[in-house]
C-alpha cells in the first residue's frame, strides 16, 4: 500500500512540474510578443512624428516663400505707374523697358505678370498687404525703400532733374538758381525727397506726368522727375515739345522692391545676371532708348 501512495505522490510532482514548465513557458511567449508589439507601435509612432514634422516643415517653407505663392496663383501682380519709357500703355497693353522685362520675369516663373496702377505713395502699403507682388516703376533704392522692402540688385542709373518751360530756362544751370520757382513733384517720389532736401515750394500731385502737365499748363514754374522719363516725354517730337529740363539735382539708381524677406529678389537677381549674358536685356532697353542707363548685371 506504501509503495502505491509513494508512486501516486511521485506522478503528482512530475505532472505539477510539467504544468508549470508549461505555464512558464507560455507567460514568456506572452511576455516576448507584448513587448515586440510595444517596440512595433514605439517606430511606428515615430515615424508617423517625422513624417508630421517633416510636412509641417514642408507647409511652413512654403508658407514663408513668395516664389511657392506666386507660382501657386498663377500671376506675378506687378505695381506700376504711368512712366514712359519704363510703364506706360499702348493700344490698352502695359508696355515699357519695366514692364517687357517683368514681363519676361513672370514667364521664367512660368506665371503671366498682372500689372496693377497704383498710388505711387501707398506702394510699401499694397505690397505688404499683397495687394501687389513687387513694386517695378524706376524705383529709386532710397533709403526708406531699401528699409522697407526685399529690393533687387540695381539695374539703371538715373538722376532727378529740373523741368522748365524752354523759354524759362537761362540762367537756371544751379539747384540754388531754381530756388524761387514753385514746383510740382510726384507724391511720395524721390522728386519730393530732392525738393524737401532742396527747401523748394512745392505741390505734391499723384503721377511725375501730372507734374508735367502742371508745367505745361502754368500752374507751376517746374516740375522734378526722372531723368529717364525726361528723356522720353519732353523737348522736340513729344507732347511736351516746349519743355527742357536743366539741372540735375541728384543721382541714383532703380531696382524692383518685394516683400521684406521675400525669395523673389533672389529670383529676379538670377534672371536679370542671365538675361544681361545672353543680350536681351540690353535689346529690350534698346527698344526704349535706355540702353546708356543699364548698369552690368
Amino acid at each position: 500500500m506504501k509503495k502505491w501512495i509513494a508512486l501516486l505522490l511521485a506522478a503528482l510532482m512530475v505532472f505539477s512540474l510539467a504544468a508549470c514548465a508549461s505555464e512558464t513557458k507560455t507567460q514568456d511567449g506572452t511576455q516576448s510578443q507584448m513587448e515586440d508589439t510595444s517596440a512595433e507601435t514605439d517606430a511606428e509612432a515615430e515615424t508617423d512624428a517625422d513624417a508630421e514634422t517633416d510636412a509641417e516643415a514642408e507647409t511652413e517653407t512654403d508658407a514663408d516663400s513668395d516664389l511657392a505663392y506666386v507660382q501657386g496663383k498663377g500671376t506675378l501682380i506687378v505695381g506700376i505707374t504711368d512712366f514712359a519709357p519704363m510703364d506706360y500703355q499702348e493700344n490698352g497693353e502695359w508696355i515699357g523697358f519695366d514692364a517687357d522685362m517683368a514681363k519676361a520675369f513672370a514667364e521664367s516663373l512660368g506665371v503671366t505678370a498682372e500689372f496693377v496702377e497704383i498710388n505711387w505713395d501707398t506702394k510699401i502699403m499694397e505690397l505688404d498687404s499683397k495687394n501687389l507682388d513687387c513694386v517695378w516703376n524706376g524705383m529709386t533704392l532710397t533709403d526708406e525703400v531699401t528699409s522697407a522692402m526685399e529690393c533687387s540688385n540695381a539695374y539703371c542709373n538715373n538722376a532727378q532733374v529740373v523741368v522748365v518751360k524752354a523759354d524759362k530756362a537761362e540762367g537756371l544751370d544751379s539747384a540754388e538758381a531754381c530756388a524761387d520757382l514753385n514746383f510740382a513733384v510726384e507724391s511720395g517720389s524721390a522728386g519730393e525727397a530732392a525738393a524737401n532736401e532742396q527747401g523748394y515750394n512745392y505741390i505734391a500731385v499723384d503721377s511725375q506726368a501730372d507734374a508735367l502737365m502742371e508745367v505745361s499748363a502754368g500752374t507751376s514754374d517746374a516740375c522734378i522727375i526722372d531723368l529717364l522719363m525726361a528723356g522720353a516725354m519732353i523737348g522736340e517730337g513729344t507732347s511736351h515739345d516746349n519743355l527742357v529740363h536743366t539741372v540735375e539735382l541728384t543721382t541714383e539708381e532703380y531696382g524692383v522692391g518685394f516683400r521684406k524677406g521675400s525669395d523673389l529678389a533672389a529670383a529676379l537677381n538670377e534672371f536679370l545676371a542671365a538675361a544681361y549674358a545672353d543680350g536681351s536685356l540690353m535689346a529690350c532697353a534698346e527698344t526704349y532708348g535706355v540702353q546708356d542707363a543699364v548698369i552690368a548685371q
